[in-house]
């Protein structure tokens, strides 16, 4: 099984990037993945790595320092090269009203540098950085309090004046620069509702350097350039969300279903409150959520587990731990009636349904992942052979479970109807296929083949060192046991068809729906 896990990216990318954005990729990457799920099958099979799969137990090898800081490995001998990943427990959930965006402008500063990174001379740069946030900080009241326009172009070009200032003694890009001098691919990072994650993968010989590097980050972190990289989180907003259809949905999608969870805010923020999002917030939030007993380290490649305790030890030991903020998440009622946002926009047509349920570690949430591959699996799935292949109200047709794992989240539906059909009939098909998934059992054999797919899908999520690193982090994070990789395989393979008749009769109803549409400009 694949689980898809929503992060908003920066930084570039290598081939092995974590799954898409936090709003909707256009259906086809669900199917297109489900395809490639099921060409695999048959060689996944008879390759010794299903065999690998279900031997992690014994090859994960694990750690936490006295700080609390977590750490796991898996040894992997071959190409002599390893990918690390850090995730703190902390994403967009966390965040106060008011200062929505926090997490992920965080994320963004973090690659600016620390007092040994970034800077050609840190003794003169600090005290006119110190200048650049006092400045910035009266400009972000003025505007807020509404000052009149003389007082705010004067800061303003006070703020510039400092800024250039500044500027003298930074050094831009000094992480990628070192990374990609050393042999480094793929360095980034992703926010998402629930986590944030730094990436990377080196030849063995440079695990010391990334770990200087790291735990440096960690403990050293300067937040310069905030006010330009302001602009750029808002720039991003406007192409990913304002202007953009997809984003557009499923912003408007999740904040219709959700009405108190945070998990209907938008990862990157609402507008308003990045435009004024203050650095020292962004400071609060990094002091607060950023120690290592909140952190875990997924180290996959040809290193030795003695090694890889030992550097981590020494780079990453002495920093101190801190006590975590109560994690007060608003708990979202039981939705009570169907619920219904249509965006204009001037593109194609698209459909959004969404249903509440349960996350992990409840029953029904496996029993939820099983049905998704019921109905969207590729070209042979229940949706695309109805509603694409043969009533053709439909181009393409998926599902997918968001917007977190952490908390209740939603299994979504979506579709792009084919001309001349309407949202309307496509939601028509799709109601047609639930009610049967209600009423009907699914057979021994369909459940069979499915569950062999996920079977083979799960394998391959654990090929690359990438991939192995991602689920370790995550499962580690939101389950708390990385285990639950392997648990939860089994807990699909249990399902029966009953189980689907039940979960599909409580949860697919009217007043536990929201349709999101997107129509055409009027």
């Amino acid at each position: 099984m694949e689980r898809v896990i929503f992060y908003l990216m920066d930084k570039s990318s290598g081939e092995d990037s974590i799954p898409p954005s936090a709003g909707p990729s256009r259906i086809p990457f669900f199917c297109a993945s489900r395809v490639i799920t099921a060409l695999l099958v048959v060689f996944l099979l008879f390759n010794p790595l299903s065999a690998l799969a279900f031997d992690l137990e014994s090859r994960v090898k694990e750690f936490t320092l006295d700080n609390g800081l977590k750490v796991l490995f898996l040894e992997r001998k071959g190409a002599p090269i390893f990918a690390a990943h850090m995730a703190f427990k902390v994403g967009s959930v966390e965040e106060l009203a008011g200062h929505t965006g926090a997490a992920h402008m965080l994320e963004h500063m973090l690659f600016k540098g620390t007092t040994r990174i970034g800077t050609t001379d840190w003794g003169k740069e600090e005290p006119l950085l110190e200048k650049v946030d006092s400045i910035g900080e009266q400009l972000d009241i003025a505007v807020r309090e509404g000052k009149d326009q003389n007082t705010i172009e004067n800061l303003r070009a006070e703020l510039n004046k400092a800024l250039e200032e500044e500027k003298k003694y930074i050094a831009p890009e000094s992480y990628s620069k070192i990374y990609a001098a050393e042999g480094g691919v793929g360095h980034n990072a992703g926010t998402s509702w629930d986590t944030t994650t730094y990436i990377i993968r080196l030849p063995s010989n440079k695990f010391e350097l990334w770990a200087r590097l790291e735990a440096d980050r960690l403990e050293n972190a300067v937040l310069r350039e905030y006010y330009a990289e302001r602009d750029v989180v808002l720039e991003e907003l406007r192409r990913s969300y304002e202007n953009n259809p997809d984003g557009k949905l499923f912003e408007r999608f999740m904040a219709t279903a959700y009405t108190t969870h945070p998990y209907g805010r938008p990862v990157i923020g609402l507008g308003p409150d990045i435009s004024l999002l203050s650095i020292s917030e962004v400071k609060r939030f990094l002091n607060a959520w950023y120690v290592p007993n909140n952190a875990v380290i997924a180290i996959v490649g040809d290193l030795k587990f003695e090694e890889v305790q030992s550097v981590i030890t020494k780079y990453f030991g002495f920093i101190p731990s801190r006590p975590l903020p109560e994690r007060v998440v608003a708990v979202e009622p039981p939705q009570q009636a169907e619920r219904r946002v249509d965006v204009e926009f001037d593109a194609s047509p698209t459909l959004m349904m969404g249903f509440h349920k349960p996350n992990a570690p409840h029953a029904d949430d496996y029993v939820f992942s099983v049905i998704d591959s019921i109905l969207t699996l590729g070209r042979t799935g229940r949706m695309d052979r109805s509603l694409a292949q043969k009533k053709k109200v439909a181009l393409s047709v998926g599902s997918f479970v968001a917007p977190g794992d952490r908390y209740p989240n939603m299994f979504i539906i979506s579709a792009e109807p084919r001309p001349p059909h309407s949202t309307r009939d496509v939601e028509k098909a799709v109601w047609e296929e639930l009610e049967r998934l209600k009423t009907a059992p699914v057979s021994k054999k369909e459940l069979e083949k499915v569950v062999n797919n996920m079977e083979a899908d799960y394998v391959r999520q654990l090929q690359s060192h990438y991939g192995m690193a991602r689920l370790l982090t995550h499962y580690q994070v939101v389950t708390g046991d990385w285990r639950d990789i392997i648990k939860e395989m089994e807990k699909i393979k249990a399902v029966t068809p009953e189980d689907i008749q039940r979960v599909a009769g409580k949860y697919f109803t009217r007043d536990n729906l929201t349709v999101g549409s997107i129509v055409r400009d009027k």
